[in-house]
């Protein structure tokens, strides 16, 4: 490395270890994953946490509260399974744009993919996560009459979306930090994580100049996944905690 690549990593590393520690995780939706033991469970609930995963964070908590405490009765897998969403009256609200409508266009992409997989994590075997997001995305419409939703993000349409949410939800099912993230699914490597890119993370990104493109699509999520892989090959996105943080917080880097 040279040496502005050694000052830019343990400016990054000094703030990931500011930033990933357990407090992290009251005031974050993976808060909600924590909650649970059962495998299934977890999958699920940090699946549907990352796609209410936008804007203000006390409004991101309040939501997930009420879809997974007063709709699911904190018994996602039961809940998904049981089929006890047809119920649902679907005009009502969850999460700005997200209604019960499409909690249960989820609820019944996840019945389909238990009833045919056991799990999640095997969309993503074999593949880039990209494809896996691809895949993804396939399966729950194909459980939906054909019928994509404007939720689950599309990583090659026009323009190509970053898919921050579910580049985050798969940070928190792959990563093993034991300290933040869960780590439940094995069979996918960090190293192929690419980082969650939101307009926090981009704007501090953008200062450190690690990446050049105004955009935040896919290609700016490849660019600088990129730049970080190169300061950690084997857990590039590390350092979303020191990105998001920073940006999120207003903080700033100190040589």
């Amino acid at each position: 490395m040279t040496n502005k690549t050694e000052q830019l990593k343990s400016l990054l590393e000094n703030k990931v270890s500011q930033y990933n520690v357990k407090a992290f995780i009251e005031n974050d939706p993976i808060r909600f994953p924590h909650s649970y033991c059962k495998r299934e469970d977890i999958e699920i609930v940090a699946f549907l946490a990352s796609l209410v995963a936008w804007g203000n964070r006390k409004m991101i908590l309040r939501s997930c509260e009420r879809m997974f405490g007063e709709i699911m009765n904190n018994t996602p897998y039961e809940y998904v399974m049981g089929r006890e969403w047809e119920n649902l009256d679907e005009r009502t609200n969850i999460h700005r744009t997200f209604f019960t409508a499409d909690l249960k266009y989820m609820c019944r992409g996840l019945h389909s993919i238990y009833s045919l997989y056991g799990s999640m994590e095997k969309i993503f075997i074999g593949c880039d996560v990209w494809d896996g997001i691809v895949r993804l995305r396939h399966e729950f419409a194909a459980a939906n009459n054909g019928v994509f939703s404007r939720h689950i993000s599309n990583p090659v349409g026009r323009p190509a979306s970053a898919c921050k949410r579910l580049h985050m939800m798969l940070r928190w099912l792959c990563r093993k930090d034991g300290i933040v993230d869960l780590g439940i699914w094995n069979e996918i490597s960090p190293s192929q994580l690419m980082i969650p890119v939101d307009v926090h993370v981009a704007r501090t990104a953008r200062a450190l100049k690690l990446i050049s493109r105004k955009q935040n699509d896919r290609r700016t999520v490849e660019e600088l996944t990129a730049c970080l892989r190169e300061l950690s090959p084997t857990d590039p996105v590390r350092y979303d905690f020191a990105l998001f943080g920073v940006g999120e917080a207003g903080d700033e880097f100190n040589d």
